[in-house]
C-alpha cells in the first residue's frame, strides 16, 4: 500500500510511511481520519486482499460491491456510482516485443470527495507514472481527487498508443513476408497477432463511452479539468480508430496470405501433373513393348530399341517444352 496526501491550495504532497499491521496500513487509516477540508488522499494498492479493502471501506465509504469488483478484477471498462463515490474500471495494456504478445491488466479508480483510490492488477503500474506526472504539475493537484483520475487514464491511454505503434510495426513486417517472393508460411504469426489485436480492441473500444462523459461539465468537478479529459478522450478515440484499422488490415493480410498459399499449392499440383504427363510417354512405350508378345512391330529390327528410346525422349521433350511455355514448369 502507498498513500500520499495532497494539499489542494499549495499543490504539495505528503508521502505516508505505510507500515503493514494486521493486513492493513494503520498510519494511512489514522491520517485519513485527520484529513483537512482542503486536502485529499491518494491510496495506491497492488492486488489487495479482501480484508485490506474492507478495512479501508468505512473510512472511504466504499460499497461492498465496489470492494468485490476491485478484488476480483476481470471487469470490462466501466464507470459506476456508489453514492458519492465514483468507480471507474480501466484495462491496462503493454506489448511484449520478444513474443509479439499484448498483455492486459486492470486498474480500478475510486473517487470520493476527499480521496482517490487506485487498485492495480497486472504488471503495468500506471499509478506510479501518474504520481510522477502530478509531482511535476502541482497546479493539477489543486483541482482535487479528479486530477488523479485524469493522470492515471492519461498514462493508460498513452500506453495504448505505444502498443498500437508496436503492433503496426509487427504488422508491417508480416506484410513484407506475405508479399515477398519467398515461400514463407506465416499463417500462425498472422493469426497470433490478430488474436492480440482483438484483445487490444476489447480493452480500448469499451473505454471510449466511459471517458466521453468526463469531457462535459459536471457539478462536482472543476471546469478547468474538462480540457484535459477532452485531450485524453481525443487520444483514446484516435487509438481506437487505429486499432480497428489494424484489425481490418490483419484480416486482409490473412486473406491475401491464404490466397498466396493456395497459389503455391496450385503451382505444386501443376508441376506434379506436368512431370506425371512427361513420364507417362516413356512409361506407355515401355509398357507396350514389355508385354512380351511374339508378334510385335519392329521387334526384329536392328534399330528398334534406339527408335523406341528416341520416341520416348522426343515425346517427353515436346511436352516439357509445352509445359514450360505455359508456365507449368
Amino acid at each position: 500500500m502507498e498513500c500520499a496526501i495532497y494539499q489542494e491550495q499549495t499543490g504539495t504532497c505528503e508521502e505516508i510511511d505505510c507500515r503493514q499491521e494486521d493486513g492493513g496500513c494503520q498510519a494511512t487509516l489514522d491520517r485519513l481520519a485527520q484529513l483537512q477540508k482542503d486536502e485529499f488522499a491518494w491510496i495506491r494498492l497492488d492486488a489487495p486482499r479482501q480484508d485490506e479493502l474492507e478495512r479501508l471501506g468505512p473510512y472511504l465509504n466504499l460499497h461492498p460491491l465496489a470492494i468485490e469488483d476491485a478484488v476480483q478484477a476481470h471487469q470490462r471498462p466501466k464507470q459506476e456510482r456508489f453514492g458519492d463515490v465514483l468507480a471507474v474500471a480501466v484495462k491496462t495494456l503493454w506489448f511484449i516485443q520478444q513474443t509479439a504478445d499484448v498483455e492486459t491488466g486492470e486498474v480500478m479508480i475510486f473517487l470520493g470527495p476527499s480521496f482517490a483510490l487506485t487498485v492495480r492488477h497486472g504488471a503495468a503500474d500506471p499509478a506510479a507514472e501518474a504520481a510522477s506526472r502530478l509531482a511535476q504539475q502541482p497546479e493539477m493537484t489543486r483541482l482535487g481527487p479528479v486530477s488523479v483520475l485524469h493522470a492515471v487514464t492519461d498514462v493508460i491511454v498513452d500506453a495504448y498508443a505505444d502498443a498500437a505503434a508496436q503492433v503496426r510495426t509487427d504488422l508491417t513486417q508480416l506484410e513484407r513476408c506475405v508479399f515477398s517472393p519467398a515461400r514463407d508460411d506465416v499463417t500462425e504469426q498472422i493469426y497470433s497477432l490478430k488474436r492480440e489485436v482483438v484483445e487490444f480492441r476489447d480493452a480500448v473500444g469499451p473505454l471510449v463511452p466511459v471517458l466521453h462523459p468526463f469531457t462535459t461539465a459536471r457539478e462536482d468537478w472543476p471546469r478547468k479539468i474538462l480540457p484535459y479529459f477532452r485531450d485524453v478522450a481525443d487520444h483514446l478515440t484516435r487509438t481506437d480508430t487505429e486499432v480497428r484499422a489494424l484489425d481490418d488490415l490483419l484480416t486482409s493480410v490473412l486473406d491475401a496470405h491464404l490466397a498466396k498459399v493456395g497459389t503455391w499449392q496450385n503451382d505444386d499440383m501443376r508441376r506434379i501433373s506436368a512431370w506425371a504427363a512427361i513420364l507417362a510417354i516413356p512409361t506407355l512405350v515401355a509398357g507396350i513393348y514389355g508385354m512380351n508378345f511374339a508378334h510385335m512391330p519392329e521387334l526384329d529390327w536392328r534399330y528398334g530399341y534406339p527408335c523406341a528410346l528416341a520416341i520416348m525422349a522426343t515425346g517427353a521433350g515436346l511436352l516439357y517444352r509445352a509445359f514450360r511455355r505455359n508456365g507449368w514448369l
